[in-house]
């Protein structure tokens, strides 16, 4: 395998997963703070700079993992925990891909460049929390969902009461699916001494899940009425209801392979509620 390739396997380019986890609730924002006409050229900006911000997330989170991962079966074969590229690699293509989202967004305005920069902080940040946090899951979900205040901030130069709102509920939904994602590994984070969601809601991890999975649609369907959002809107949050219905059988009998294929699954409850966000305002 070639430097190419090991970088493409680095910054997670063959697994999208995170990229749309990422880029579904931005563009809920971006439809929501336009009022469902967002400028293209700002969801242009946008979706690069969540594909790029991702991918250097991917990056530093493998080399602070890079003495975990090892001991771990399903990340032990990453580009840096085998040997293959360096850490000083890591952070340099880290570093190059956050510069280049940052010139995607200098034709936006200072507030939204201000808040890119605690993007940067949080997203650098999150692979450390594991170390200590309980539910670091609720750390990724404002990195995963601080497109969310930026979109509102690029659109209207502010950052609403319903931008934040809009952001705990996606801490919610990280908390859901990357609580799927962390029963997979519960044993092997067991036996290195990290924290993870599904170790500290422990045999009420189905339940944590299923709640929080309730939590996010009820403050979307909050902030989406207050918007005034209709029946288009509720039905796409009722097909992600049903989506998380399915993830409880699924998760139910905490069996690694279904665990996450729900996790993964995630991708359309997120892709539900954004085109229920899109046809509403598209209807009108």
């Amino acid at each position: 395998m070639n430097k190419l390739q090991l970088y493409f396997r680095l910054v997670r380019l063959d697994k999208p997963i995170g990229t749309l986890l990422l880029l579904w609730p931005t563009l809920c924002a971006l439809w929501l703070a336009s009022g469902g006409k967002p400028d293209w050229k700002v969801v242009l900006i946008f979706a690069l700079g969540t594909l790029l911000m991702r991918s250097a997330g991917c990056a530093i989170n493998d080399y602070a993992d890079q003495d975990i991962d090892k001991h771990v079966k399903r990340t032990a074969q990453r580009p840096i925990t085998s040997g293959r590229i360096s850490g000083k690699e890591a952070l340099a293509i880290a570093a190059l891909l956050a510069l280049v989202s940052f010139c995607l967004i200098l034709p936006l305005n200072a507030l939204t460049k201000q808040l890119s920069v605690a993007a940067v902080v949080i997203a650098g940040t999150y692979p450390y929390f594991k170390r200590f946090f309980a539910i670091p899951q609720a750390y990724l979900g404002i990195a995963f969902g601080f497109g969310i205040p930026m979109a509102f901030a690029a659109l209207q130069n502010t950052v609403p009461p319903v931008a934040w709102v809009l952001l705990l509920g996606n801490v919610f939904w990280a908390v859901a699916y990357d609580t799927e994602y962390a029963m997979v590994d519960r044993d092997d984070d067991l036996k290195i001494g990290i924290q993870t969601s599904a170790i500290t809601f422990g045999r009420y991890d189905v339940a944590a899940v299923m709640l929080c999975y309730g939590a996010h649609l009820a403050l979307l369907l909050a902030c989406g009425l207050q918007l005034g959002l209709g029946a288009w809107f509720v039905a796409g949050l009722a097909v992600a209801a049903g989506i998380a219905a399915y993830h409880y059988t699924l998760i139910r009998a905490r069996e690694r392979d279904a665990c996450f294929y729900a996790f993964r699954h995630n991708n359309w409850l997120g892709a539900a509620v954004f085109a229920g966000i899109a046809v509403d305002y598209a209807l009108r």
